[in-house]
């Protein structure tokens, strides 16, 4: 449920990586620093910066038709005015004829001063109208408490980042809950299925009731009807949310029966690659590489990490909306470790992990086992600050795979399908690792 932070947190370290050119005056500016403590609220020349920024920055602003962009703004400005009850008899969008500047000055004179949380909502629903998963508007928040808290129910099937994969079928359930939290505490475990939350049920006939993740992550206490696959129990749980300790994100592995050298890595932060080479110094003659629910990450950590076993190999292509696509390749100042590649992925595996897959895959470098990737991948991106403290994160070029194909919205599939089940998590089992030591006797 924490990928959309994660894809946001990748693309502001791609965005370092990435020479920033200077915007249009008075559009926006590159964000090289955190966003001020104290800023103004939202105004409306807050949402003309936005306007302006997209148009000017997102790789895509050039085929970007303005009457779309204000027409989504609009939309979530009276939705908003709406769900408070202060809607306004003279508000309505002005004719517009696609030419930038003069759309700007109709709608803005439409606004007046404006509503500062219908403009949030204004700048939200015009990023949203991109149908990007990498564009993303960071709002203005308070310093966050010095202990987190929550329910301690960090996963469940079918996440995909901040709302559930709407190809989720039944039955929902619980992957992962963090120690000492207060749904620990409760007795909720991987492999719980979620049947209703706060009275609402999970699935409406097949589709996946969205609203769910938000009903875990509210600050108020949460009504879960669970039902454990072991005993086929139904029970009701209110989890009150309290004080949260979040394991240290690191590289962990385990030796497998028959030798294979197992690796989780949780994310392509800084450094990552280094870790997982720093696992295989043995020279193992296999490697299970697990990436499910890699959120992602850095796309340097990806051509290190994939140098570590092939060389010379195209990974992606990085493409401006015109001109020519750049390919990015292997980083071949890293030993070959010589091994066996099988990576574990599923739906949680986006963004860089996405790219990974994918040059894994369309190279031949190994086999994927699990099931098809998230389809949330993009080229580097890069932050820019607006006067109310936001950042604005949109993505520089777009991603194609090795093969020049696309894989935003659309995924990985895998060699081999090994979905994890309730009753798996419930009883240890891990269907994607029995698949590849499978793999591996066959090559025995």
């Amino acid at each position: 449920m924490a990928m959309i932070k994660t894809l946001i947190a990748a693309a502001l370290l791609a965005a370092s990586l990435t020479p920033t050119p200077q915007p249009a005056p008075g559009a926006c500016a590159p964000s090289t620093a955190p966003p001020p403590q104290s800023a103004p609220p939202t105004s409306v020349n807050t949402l003309r910066q936005a306007y302006h920024c997209v148009l000017d920055n997102y790789y895509g602003g050039p085929a970007l038709d303005t009457r779309t962009l204000l027409r989504n703004a609009m939309s979530a400005y009276t939705q908003e005015l709406m769900r408070r009850g202060a809607d306004r008899g003279d508000l309505r969008l002005p004719a517009l004829t696609g030419n930038r500047d003069t759309d700007w000055a109709a709608f803005a004179k439409v606004l007046g001063t404006g509503d500062p949380a219908a403009l949030r909502a204004a700048i939200t629903g015009m990023v949203a109208g991109l149908q990007d998963n990498h564009a993303n508007w960071i709002k203005p928040e308070p310093e966050e408490e010095s202990e987190p808290t929550g329910t301690g129910i960090v996963g469940v099937s079918g996440a995909y980042g901040a709302r559930l994969d709407p190809a989720t079928r039944p039955p929902l359930f619980i992957t992962e809950v963090l120690p000492g939290s207060p749904a620990a505490k409760a007795d909720v475990r991987p492999g719980d299925i979620l049947v209703k939350a706060n009275g609402v049920p999970a699935f409406f006939g097949d589709t996946v009731n969205q609203s769910l993740v938000d009903a875990i992550g509210a600050p108020g206490p949460v009504r879960l009807t669970l039902k454990r696959p072991t005993t086929g129990r139904t029970r009701t749980v209110e989890i009150e949310p309290g004080p949260l300790t979040r394991p240290p994100r690191a590289v962990t592995s385990k030796t497998l029966p028959g030798g294979a050298v197992y690796v989780k890595l949780p994310g392509f932060f800084g450094g990552a690659a280094d870790q997982v080479i720093a696992k295989l110094q043995g020279k193992p003659e296999a490697v299970v590489l697990d990436l499910r629910g890699n959120g992602g990450g850095s796309p340097r950590e990806v051509t290190r990490l994939l140098g570590a076993f092939a060389h010379g190999k195209v990974t992606s292509y990085f493409c401006p909306f015109e001109g020519d696509c750049v390919p990015n390749k292997t980083d071949d100042s890293v030993p070959l470790v010589g091994a066996r590649l099988i990576v574990l992925t599923d739906r949680g595996c986006a963004s860089a992990c996405d790219d990974f897959s994918a040059a894994v895959k369309d190279n031949g470098i190994g086999t994927l086992v699990g099931t098809r990737t998230a389809g949330a991948v993009s080229g580097p991106g890069e932050g820019y600050l607006l006067d109310d403290g936001s950042v604005l994160v949109l993505p520089k070029v777009r991603h194609l795979g090795p093969a020049r194909e696309t894989i935003d919205t659309v995924g990985v599939p895998v060699d081999h399908h090994a979905p994890m089940t309730a009753l798996d998590l419930a009883t240890g089992r891990d269907p994607g690792v029995a698949k590849a030591l499978e793999l591996l006797r066959e090559q025995q």
